[in-house]
This record gives structure tokens, C-alpha cells and sequence, in this order.
């Protein structure tokens, strides 16, 4: 094979790495923004579930995107590897995390105690009462918006497969030899 060859199949491989990392940073970006609007905008708080749920977004973005970058420089298929199993494993925790809040939802099984809602410092007794009134508690098992039947936990567990399985497309493609 000449260097020109192997050039040109280095290009291949860092552009197909570079496209599952890209695919997971926009899914991911998109997802976690529309979880800020429905908080920020439409006033659908998050429960203690939903807020950790957040969390594999929040590694997903910067990871995809360090990866995309990664693979455009042609990093050693190892650390692509070792960065899309990462990936892979924290979006398949949160979809096992959301399948469980779901499961919560839908009454299948008790949901953690601390899903009550914050109490925070409420005070004097003599206005405890009217603090008491302003709390808004946000429980794990109470659904407060569903479209086509799935709530918000339920639309993460097929996002967060779906960024597993992108994932698994990554290291697949990060094993070819160059």
C-alpha cells in the first residue's frame, strides 16, 4: 500500500470516529437543552431522578466532542476506543436509571425517600405555615407532562439507547485498521 493509500484510509477512519462522536454531541446537546426549556420555560421541575438523569449528558457533551476532535487529529484507535466505551456505558446507565424512574411513574416499584422535594430552612414556627405553602414538592412518582403515553424518563431511556448504540457504531468503526 502506498503512503498516499494509507493517507487517504487514515482520513476514512477519523471521519467515520469523527460522526458517531459528532451524531452523540448534538443528540446529547439537543436533549439536555430541551430538558433545561421544559424546566426554565414551560416550569416542569425536575424530580431528584430527573436531575440525575442529567448527569450522563452533562459527561456525554464534552466526552463527544473531545472524541470528534480526537478522531479528526487521528488519535491512537485506543484512547477512541477507550472513549467511546465510556460513552457507551454511561448512556446505558442512564437508560437503566430511566427505566427505573419510569417504573416509578407507572407504579411497578417505590421510588428512593428523597424524592419528596427539597425542604429547605423553613423559618420561625410562626411563619412556618405560610413556607410550608410556598414548598413545591416534586415527587419521583408523579408524572407532570407525557406525550404518545411516555413521560420525560421514558423518552430518556430511548434517547440514552440510542446514544449506546451510537457508542457501540463508534468503537466499531475506531477498530479498524489503518
Amino acid at each position: 500500500m502506498t503512503s498516499d493509500a494509507i493517507s487517504s484510509s487514515r482520513r476514512m477512519i477519523a471521519a467515520d470516529s469523527s460522526l458517531p462522536a459528532l451524531v452523540i454531541l448534538a443528540v446529547a446537546t439537543v436533549t439536555i437543552a430541551g430538558a433545561w426549556f421544559f424546566q426554565l420555560v414551560l416550569d416542569i421541575r425536575p424530580c431528584p431522578l430527573c436531575l440525575e438523569q442529567r448527569y450522563a449528558y452533562y459527561l456525554a457533551i464534552p466526552l463527544a466532542a473531545l472524541l470528534a476532535l480526537a478522531a479528526m487529529r487521528r488519535a491512537p484507535r485506543g484512547a477512541l476506543m477507550a472513549g467511546f466505551v465510556v460513552l457507551g456505558l454511561a448512556t446505558l446507565a442512564n437508560g437503566w436509571l430511566g427505566g427505573y424512574h419510569a417504573g416509578v411513574e407507572w407504579g411497578f416499584w417505590k421510588g428512593p425517600t428523597d424524592c419528596t422535594g427539597p425542604i429547605g430552612d423553613l423559618g420561625s414556627a410562626g411563619s412556618l405555615l405560610q413556607r410550608l405553602d410556598q414548598v413545591k414538592i416534586i415527587r419521583c412518582d408523579e408524572v407532570q407532562w407525557r406525550f404518545l403515553g411516555l413521560s420525560l424518563a421514558g423518552y430518556n431511556v430511548l434517547i440514552s439507547l440510542l446514544m449506546a448504540a451510537l457508542s457501540v457504531w463508534g468503537f466499531v468503526v475506531s477498530t479498524r485498521k489503518t
